[in-house]
């Protein structure tokens, strides 16, 4: 089975590792030159022009999985619609505001080309462990993915059908506004110890203690962890922490239906406040969470 792979970066790459891994033809391609390379010293087949991707498949059915940052997605989705043929299949499985994604999956379906949405969580962990993916979109093609999503959900990761277009971005903006919260929560709570009445609390020990058995254990916390591990006083962190977008998009549609998110507002909140320099210690310990699970910078520059 042959599967394309558009945008090497952080998952991108460790998506196509896995699926060649499992012995499936795997077709890399990037716009970034340099990412090809970097695909091809992996041993992976890259393009940087989608036509020679398409070609690559000959007369099989194409299959394109897209994952790139969500402001790239019109004009990607845009290109691949004018070269495949009725019948081929298009995957987003970045961030994208699910409302885009039923727009997206409509332009699609007036050229007879399925779109599937599936929001993907695992980060840079997902190689190891496997990825968490929330599947939009119609149900007969879904089960002819489903192959490709249980090999990358292995070991220890997982995939549902949600629903309609829509529904699995939808339920991963959920999900990663929930991560808002989570983390500024622990933040906070790390911050109090670090400078609340009791100096000199070993910060490593009290979040290694947390995941022996403590109901607030997590992989977020056990990657506190390690963090406290590598670099207890989180120095040569700034505190910035970006504000991706799912938070935003996740408030705008509560507000639509009128539901209450006041610890994710707070959460979002304090994430554009570290944009004009209002940072500590618990933003810090954010920013060097995100760079743990997602690789994201570690630093606004």
């Amino acid at each position: 089975m042959k599967i394309a792979i558009s945008g090497l970066g952080k998952m991108g790459i460790q998506m196509a590792k896995m699926l060649s891994d499992a012995n499936y033809e795997v077709i890399c391609h990037d716009i970034d030159w340099n990412q090809c390379k970097k695909a091809a010293l992996e041993g992976l087949t890259a393009y940087n022009n989608p036509s020679d991707v398409t070609k690559a498949f000959g007369a099989e059915q194409i299959i394109i999985w897209l994952m790139i940052p969500a402001n790239h997605v019109d004009e990607s989705l845009k290109t691949w619609l004018s070269i495949l043929d009725i019948g081929d299949i298009i995957i987003d499985g970045g961030n994208s505001d699910y409302r885009q994604t039923i727009l997206h999956s409509q332009q699609a379906a007036a050229l007879q080309i399925n779109f599937m949405d599936v929001g993907t969580s695992g980060g840079i962990l997902g190689i190891d462990n496997g990825f968490s993916m929330m599947i939009g979109g119609d149900r007969e093609t879904f089960k002819l993915i489903e192959p490709i999503l249980h090999t990358l959900s292995l070991p220890n990761g997982g995939y549902k059908y949600i629903g309609i277009s829509g529904s699995g971005h939808f339920v991963k903006m959920v999900h990663n506004a929930i991560e808002y919260g989570v983390m500024e929560s622990l933040a906070e709570g790390y911050h109090l110890l670090k400078e609340g009445p009791y100096q000199g609390i070993n910060l490593e020990n009290v979040a290694s203690l947390w995941q022996k058995g403590s109901i607030i254990s997590s992989t977020l916390n056990g990657l506190i962890a390690d963090i406290f591990k590598e670099n207890p006083e989180l120095k040569g962190i700034d505190g910035f922490v970006a504000e991706s977008g799912e938070a935003q998009w996740a408030l705008e549609s509560a507000k639509t239906f009128r539901i209450d998110m006041p610890g994710i507002l707070e959460a979002h909140h304090v994430r554009v406040e570290t944009k004009a320099g209002k940072v500590n210690f618990g933003t810090k310990l954010l920013a060097a969470l995100r760079n743990k699970f997602g690789g994201h910078q570690i630093n606004k520059s």
